[in-house]
């Protein structure tokens, strides 16, 4: 599996239209979209599933009025149940050879983090409805994994969470040693590294993509909170340290970046997993959550020093996250090949 930060030739994303996601603010979460599609497509091209084709008119009527280049948009009529595609949609893996880079990609099993919503597990069936237009190497490790839950550095290494993938509502019947081997077997990797839990507000179980992100091989930037009174607190505390004490395949310690988490966040009494580790890394641009919080201005700034050769792309997702998501989340990075049409 390439690093996130490895060309791509395009995002995918699910247009967002489930309305008990966002009962009132599914206008809103459009406007979300038409900022990160307007963005991607400056830098590569974004493959969109829609549910059909009047669902497409409806869509590409609303990209044009924002002036989106509709030729770097392409459609897949796949319904949907909700957006979350980087956790039920294709986790694409290259091979590389003398000549080539050949494109696959993993069919891990989706059961809507821990069989928590029972509509939104039918997304399980989203990767044998795209098998057709993919035509490419599949693989079906067997085992319920979320595209969340992991992160690799293209060395050799994949960071994750105990609180997630030794949850007994993935895999009850595997522990961790099979997990790893897993892992290691269908990602490539050689390496795998272990935080203990995620954000509070989290119903992923702690997916990795909360707290902790590689931005290149040898960096891992992750969040720290403030107030020792918060529920992350400690947990993010302890977090830090066991990532000061893990080190990549050579042995060598990672160089760690600090980010800020937001103020905590709530809907209807609800607390939300708010944080600006969520960000996603494009060709062009990195698309990063904001939360019109004071500590916006710095992560914005955190990050453009950390990629300096791509745009740092702020997007309100005060009202996204409400859906329990935000960018990370909504996006899936296709690998550069030849393997694949564009």
């Amino acid at each position: 599996m390439p690093p996130e930060w490895a060309p791509h030739t395009a995002t995918w994303l699910s247009w967002p239209k489930n309305p008990e996601t966002w009962p009132q603010d599914l206008k809103d979460v459009e406007e979300v979209y038409c900022q990160m599609i307007q963005a991607l497509t400056l830098g590569e091209r974004v493959r969109l599933l829609v549910d059909n084709l009047e669902e497409q008119i409806r869509v590409s009527a609303i990209l044009k009025k924002r002036n989106i280049d509709l030729e770097s948009v392409q459609f897949f009529h796949t319904p949907t149940q909700d957006v979350w595609i980087r956790d039920y949609g294709p986790n694409f893996i290259v091979q590389n050879t003398q000549d080539d880079k050949y494109l696959g990609y993993n069919r891990w099993r989706f059961n809507a983090w821990g069989g928590k919503y029972e509509d939104l597990a039918k997304d399980d069936g989203v990767l044998d409805a795209l098998a057709p237009f993919l035509k490419i190497k599949r693989f079906a490790p067997g085992i319920i994994l979320e595209g969340g839950s992991i992160e690799v550095n293209g060395e050799g290494v994949c960071l994750t969470t105990k609180q997630c993938l030794l949850n007994p509502n993935r895999n009850s019947h595997l522990e961790l040693q099979a997990i790893e081997t897993c892992l290691k077997n269908y990602l490539g990797v050689k390496k795998v590294l272990w935080l203990d839990k995620g954000i509070a507000g989290d119903d992923t179980d702690g997916h990795v993509d909360d707290i902790a992100r590689f931005v290149n091989p040898r960096a891992i930037v992750t969040v720290y909170e403030k107030d020792p009174q918060d529920d992350n607190y400690k947990v993010l505390e302890e977090n830090l340290r066991a990532l000061e004490k893990m080190t990549d395949v050579k042995g060598e310690s990672f160089r760690l970046v600090k980010l800020p988490m937001p103020r905590a966040q709530y809907h209807e009494d609800v607390r939300l997993p708010a944080s600006y580790a969520n960000f996603y890394i494009a060709n062009k641009c990195v698309l990063v959550p904001t939360f019109q919080d004071p500590e916006d201005r710095q992560v914005l700034g955190i990050l453009d020093n950390l990629f300096p050769t791509r745009r740092i792309v702020g997007i309100d997702c005060r009202v996204m996250v409400r859906g329990l998501g935000t960018l990370h989340c909504a996006t899936q990075q296709e690998p550069s090949s030849s393997t694949i049409s564009s």
